[in-house]
């Protein structure tokens, strides 16, 4: 192709992931533009997603823009990227990921457990906010939106004692010097898809999704497509506290672990399973039926 144009937010963020696609295409032969645009997303910004309308806030305007022609594919973080895309739209490659671990932001405290009863800890994330109360009762939970920039001077305006935000934001911002401590899984298990990302276009474009697919991280891809299988089997919205976090590990074997949880942090459900990394989707729709039967479908008011 001649030219290729990205749709992407208008975000620091969003135009860096942008940039890292293009120069990979660019280096490919392609002459690329980019196309910001603001999103819904963007502009909701006191209130939750699940309150104002989910994840495709933030991606909508975006295949608006490829569906009339204005733009040939989209550059997506693949935890704001619905569970479900739209008919005639694919996610024709997901790139290798950067560090999917959340990370802890504090000027006053080196990490969550030395935060005093009554402390503020800010995020957007219903996943977060349930591991956080789940562990630290004591802890004020308060909502915390804009792009990172925002966040990091709310924080340091002392609005809040602590903030969270994921670490792969931070580091392609250059921004891991603000990283406190990171949180292990253990202690914060990610969103499906968290420091990855995804390149969505118009599944009858061929000739697109052939040259995109030439990005694709196999790896990455698989870990990612068993993380949002266990999202889409279980409703497949930023409405639901869900975490799922998928790594390689001996032979073609995947290790998925899953959560699912009230808000309010007082039931966490966990799971966790191996398969085949060539079945992707089938251990994460296993991993769900087993939250299932725990009861995660009436935490989840499914």
């Amino acid at each position: 192709m001649t030219r290729l144009v990205i749709a992407t937010r208008r975000s620091r963020l969003a135009l860096w992931q942008a940039e890292h696609v293009k120069s990979r295409l660019a280096a490919l032969g392609h002459a690329v533009e980019l196309l910001p645009m603001s999103t819904r997303g963007d502009e909701l910004i006191d209130r939750r997603l699940d309150q104002a309308g989910g994840k495709g806030l933030f991606v909508k305007e975006l295949e608006n823009a490829m569906s009339d022609g204005r733009a040939h594919l989209a550059v997506h973080s693949m935890k704001d990227v619905p569970a479900e895309l739209p008919p005639g739209f694919v996610l024709a490659a997901i790139t290798a990921r950067e560090d999917p671990r959340d990370a802890f932001l504090s000027n006053t405290f080196k990490s969550v457990s030395e935060l005093p009863g009554g402390a503020t800890i800010g995020t957007s994330s219903l996943r977060r906010q349930a591991q956080i109360v789940e562990r630290h009762p004591a802890l004020e939970v308060k909502l915390l939106r804009g792009n990172v920039e925002t966040r990091l001077a709310k924080l340091d305006r002392g609005e809040y004692d602590a903030i969270v935000l994921a670490a792969a934001g931070l580091t392609r911002l250059g921004l891991e010097g603000r990283i406190t401590a990171h949180l292990g899984a253990d202690e914060m298990l990610p969103a499906p898809g968290q420091g990855a990302l995804g390149i969505e276009c118009r599944s009858g474009d061929s000739e697109v999704v052939a040259l995109l697919t030439m990005l694709a991280d196999p790896a990455t891809s698989a870990c990612v497509r068993a993380e949002r299988a266990v999202s889409r089997a279980l409703g497949g919205s930023c409405t639901l506290p869900l975490a799922a976090y998928a790594v390689r590990v001996q032979g073609n074997q995947l290790r998925l672990r899953a959560l699912v949880a009230s808000a309010d942090g007082k039931r966490v459900l966990r799971q966790h399973a191996e398969g085949a990394a060539m079945e992707p989707e089938a251990l994460g729709n296993r991993v769900a039926e087993d939250l299932r039967r725990q009861g995660a479908a009436e935490i989840l008011g499914l």
